[in-house]
């Protein structure tokens, strides 16, 4: 396969064994983790958590991705569709309030196959917003929540920080195509069924790209249409240089929610900087895979 799924169009040669392109996957998915996991958004955890399955690679490379030792190094072990359906079911027998699929955007051919039956429980693309429409309609009808990541709305820091000055350009025409499919939000008992819940991390230093995003929320949906979650979790990785060797402030994170509340956005979550710690990032050791 030629590989234009993503927004890269990097034109890359996939097959089913061997990877390549920016992602560096092959078409068969490869993942690092799957987990019953606690530090998702209240209305994805339910009792026992959201069904996580973390996929290798990325098609991003974001220099302060907390997950680098899947997205950028590549460590992770081949699953086959069969064993991917098979996956989903033990999370669900284990109590699992969705399945979270996380960083799948470079395997929407494979995960979209094992999803043909519906599954009792709503299905969730974890994504980092960085799209392309058509491919997200691989995935209409299958996927009941989109969770993606709404990263920049500036392509000065765009392009800094993960090598991609038009995110703005895709990321806003993939959560359109997102919300086409799902419609407005809808909530059960405090659990989040069907619809699109944002998330923008705020960049330590990066006040104003996350005042353009949240005007680009604020301008583009309705009050019911969609949830926010406006994330304090940016923790410093090894090699950060800049501003981001340190940590998002009080003054910038109160700042931030302030701002979201001007601009009329109720409807999602805040996050406690006590957040940015290391120990919500999982330990990638091929565990339930």
């Amino acid at each position: 396969m030629i590989c234009t799924l993503c927004p890269r169009e990097c034109g890359a040669e996939r097959t089913q064994t061997v990877p390549g392109g920016v992602c560096a996957m092959p078409l068969t998915p490869v993942a690092a983790k799957v987990m019953l996991h606690q530090w998702e958004e209240p209305c994805l955890v339910g009792n026992r958590g959201a069904g996580c399955v973390f996929f290798s690679g990325c098609n991003l490379r974001c220099c302060f991705c907390q997950n680098g030792t899947i997205s950028r190094q590549g460590f992770g072990k081949s699953v086959s569709v069969r064993r991917l359906r098979e996956i989903y079911k033990e999370l669900i027998a284990q109590g699992a309030a969705c399945i979270d699929l996380v960083t799948p955007t470079h395997f929407a051919p494979a995960i979209a196959e094992s999803l043909n039956r519906p599954l009792p429980v709503p299905v969730v693309w974890n994504s980092g917003g960085y799209e392309k429409p058509e491919t997200l309609r691989l995935l209409e009808g299958k996927v009941q929540i989109y969770l993606p990541d709404f990263k920049y709305a500036l392509p000065g820091p765009a392009k800094k920080y993960s090598g991609a000055e038009d995110y703005f350009h895709w990321a806003s025409a993939a959560i359109a195509e997102m919300f086409r499919q799902t419609g407005p939000y809808q909530m059960e008992n405090g659990r989040l069924k069907s619809g699109v819940l944002i998330r923008h991390l705020i960049l330590p230093g990066e006040l104003e790209n996350t005042r353009r995003c949240i005007d680009w929320a604020a301008e583009t949906f309705r009050p019911g249409d969609v949830l926010f979650s406006l994330m304090a979790q940016y923790t410093p990785q090894p090699g950060a240089a800049g501003n981001l060797r340190r940590h998002v402030t009080g003054a910038e994170y109160s700042a931030a929610v302030q701002y979201m509340k001007n601009c009329g956005i109720t409807d999602g979550y805040t996050q406690e900087r006590t957040s940015a710690k290391e120990e919500y990032t999982p330990e990638f050791d091929l565990s339930g895979i």
